[in-house]
């Protein structure tokens, strides 16, 4: 079935004969170890499948969103100790999404929301980066984070890579390349430092001595429906966004509350 909002599935000739588009959706994913039972694509399996329901969530209700190809590689520096961690360098990412969201702007497009499903990918700072010098106005969004608020009545705890979200993600959507009967238990080692451990001081974490096999988190309470579920609501909520910014003028408030 070809989705309208799909850029990869769209030719030059539907793209001549439609009308504008009013807001992109910019996928990022990653190439990285997820446990000993996900594939190293899991990041960009989710959230492709995310970005294509939520894009067709405001595509039926009149939002004309275009979904991109979603970027399969991320930022790794603290997995490079693992086999094919695939990474992109932080600088490197920004001059990629600038001259991406220069051919938007080149396009039309004066409106993207950069849609990550990767905790390595630190984005904010890319849109402080190009705000002086793009007209696009970009929004970001982890999708994981979406349902923070009511994770904890669909899952048993908090995980940070490959436990029991991601695993019901993979059994949900994936699940033909979900080896679920090798899933390591994901246990991590706290830090030596107090300060480190209630986050008042911060550092990047060499994964292969936080974890015994890449994975953060116990995978093995997963279900499919536990993914389809937190799915659901991540849709809805970023679907409804997605409406909304679509049709939001670019006035001078922008992207605030208009002065009454």
């Amino acid at each position: 079935m070809m989705h309208p909002w799909r850029l990869a599935e769209l030719t030059y000739g539907q793209i001549k004969s439609s009308p504008p588009f009013q807001v992109a959706v910019f996928p990022f994913g990653a190439t990285e170890p997820h446990n000993l039972h996900l594939p190293y694509s899991t990041d960009t399996y989710q959230v492709e499948e995310i970005a294509t329901r939520v894009c067709g969530y405001a595509w039926e209700r009149g939002a004309r969103v275009l979904q991109l190809p979603v970027m399969p590689y991320g930022t790794e520096t603290n997995q490079m100790a693992f086999p094919f961690a695939m990474n992109v360098n932080p600088t490197t990412l920004v001059r990629v999404v600038a001259d991406l969201v220069d051919s938007l702007a080149a396009s039309g497009i004066e409106k993207c929301l950069l849609l990550n499903g990767h905790g390595g990918n630190d984005l904010k700072w890319m849109l402080r980066e190009l705000y002086r010098s793009t007209p696009v106005k970009l929004f970001l969004c982890n999708w994981y984070k979406v349902g923070s608020d009511v994770y904890a009545t669909i899952f048993s705890e908090r995980e940070d890579h490959a436990g029991e979200m991601e695993t019901s993600m993979g059994l949900a959507y994936f699940p033909e390349l979900v080896r679920f009967e090798t899933a390591d238990a994901g246990l991590v080692r706290g830090s030596r430092f107090e300060a480190v451990e209630r986050g008042w001081v911060e550092l990047t974490r060499p994964w292969e001595k936080l974890t015994t096999n890449s994975g953060a988190g116990d995978p093995r309470r997963a279900e499919a429906a536990k993914g389809e579920a937190y799915t659901r609501i991540v849709v809805e909520r970023l679907g409804g966004f997605l409406v909304e910014l679509a049709a939001s003028p670019l006035d001078a408030s922008f992207p605030f509350e208009m002065n009454t």
